[in-house]
């Protein structure tokens, strides 16, 4: 474990924190979906309500038609805390996992079917790596009071550590508040790790020339003092998935459908969000969807299994992928695979717990009062 520079916390890279959890045995690896499907039945079987299952928007449908609850991150960790089961089993990655067990009870077991399950965007912004980048743009900026905001896409010692200075968690949905919350408490708002939602954020706060982005990736980029100028600086991470869509994939779909709507999320570039006609996040697209009217054409700027969902949810409304055949999935949601599942929970029923996620005591608590302070805005 290593110590911070500016926060009285203790923790290390992603990579080696969960450097316990365990690979599929072989035994599972070829399994077919029939066998695999009544496996999987019959551990529930056994299991009962001891056991719950978290099923992403992202997640293939081998995996979510075995969900008790189906939705966005944040929103899964919450029926988590509400079930009385003692496993919870979450069908999305690490920052999931880990938000699953800040909140639910300490006699609650959160486990992540995959090891590999690590959301790339999540690593763009390592606490250790924000904890230096922090010391240096205060540095250059005495007199203000910068409040860092993290996404609920972080690790839980990120989570921390903007509690710790002050700050505070955000969903995409209430991005907006939590910049507002911070303006109140200060001067300056550091936004980390996705740079589209923070200037999508800064744009329907009409703060858009408030801008600056620190890239902790380029020695020539800019440095502190010109960074700390600006009152909203971005952290320069990405979404791979929602980054690859692009305004001429809204061009090539209203040239084919004049009468198609576009609906995207807000990770997305700028001008993506400017020429759709909705952004909004998962549960959001979820709901135009299900509002809309039968017979409409949505086309959809998000992963690629949502999209899939919401057409055999709503097989009523033309629900297509924005960027058509080039639209791809999410590569750490594809490692929860439903194998995994089968493993997981056949370990269960036989006493036997595998991929625990525990967040460390400190950054269980710290990460708990970032989260309290988005509820309370």
């Amino acid at each position: 474990m290593v110590k911070m520079e500016t926060a009285e916390l203790d923790t290390d890279l992603s990579l080696f924190k969960y450097d316990t959890l365990e690979q599929l045995p072989s035994r599972y690896r070829d399994l077919e979906e029939e066998e695999r499907t009544d496996r999987i039945e019959a551990a529930l079987e056994e299991l009962g309500d001891d056991v719950v299952i978290l099923g992403h928007n992202y997640q293939r449908r081998e995996i979510v038609e075995h969900a008790d609850f189906i939705g966005d991150s944040y929103q899964l960790s919450t029926e988590a805390a509400e079930a009385d089961a003692e496993y919870v089993i979450f069908g999305g990655v690490t920052f999931m996992a880990e938000s699953a067990d800040i909140i639910t009870d300490d006699d609650q077991s959160v486990i992540l079917p995959s090891m590999e399950a690590s959301c790339p965007m999540a690593g763009m912004a390592e606490a250790l790596q924000v904890d230096s980048a922090w010391a240096e743009i205060t540095a250059a900026a005495p007199d203000d009071e910068i409040i860092p905001i993290t996404y609920m896409n972080s690790y839980a010692d990120l989570k921390a550590f903007c509690a710790s200075q002050g700050g505070l968690v955000c969903t995409s949905s209430n991005a907006h508040e939590a910049f507002e919350y911070a303006f109140e408490k200060g001067d300056k708002v550091l936004f980390l790790p996705d740079k589209h939602l923070g200037e999508n954020t800064a744009h329907r706060l009409d703060m858009e020339d408030e801008i600056a982005e620190w890239d902790p990736w380029d020695p020539e980029g800019k440095d502190a003092d010109e960074v700390a100028e600006s009152d909203i600086i971005l952290w320069d991470g990405y979404c791979q998935v929602h980054e690859r869509f692009r305004e001429e994939h809204i061009e090539e779909i209203r040239a084919d459908n004049p009468d198609a709507n576009v609906i995207v999320h807000p990770e997305c570039r700028r001008e993506v969000v400017e020429a759709a006609d909705v952004a909004g996040s998962t549960a959001t697209i979820c709901e135009t969807v299900a509002n809309a009217d039968p017979g409409e054409t949505w086309a959809i700027g998000t992963e690629i299994h949502l999209t899939n969902h919401l057409q055999r949810w709503h097989p009523e409304v033309d629900v297509v992928p924005l960027c058509g055949d080039a639209c791809m999935d999410c590569n750490a949601m594809r490692q929860i695979d439903p194998n995994y599942l089968a493993w997981v929970l056949e370990e269960l029923a036989e006493g036997r717990e595998h991929n625990v996620i525990e967040v460390a005591p400190e950054e269980k608590e710290l990460a708990g009062v970032a989260l309290d302070r988005m509820l309370e805005i």
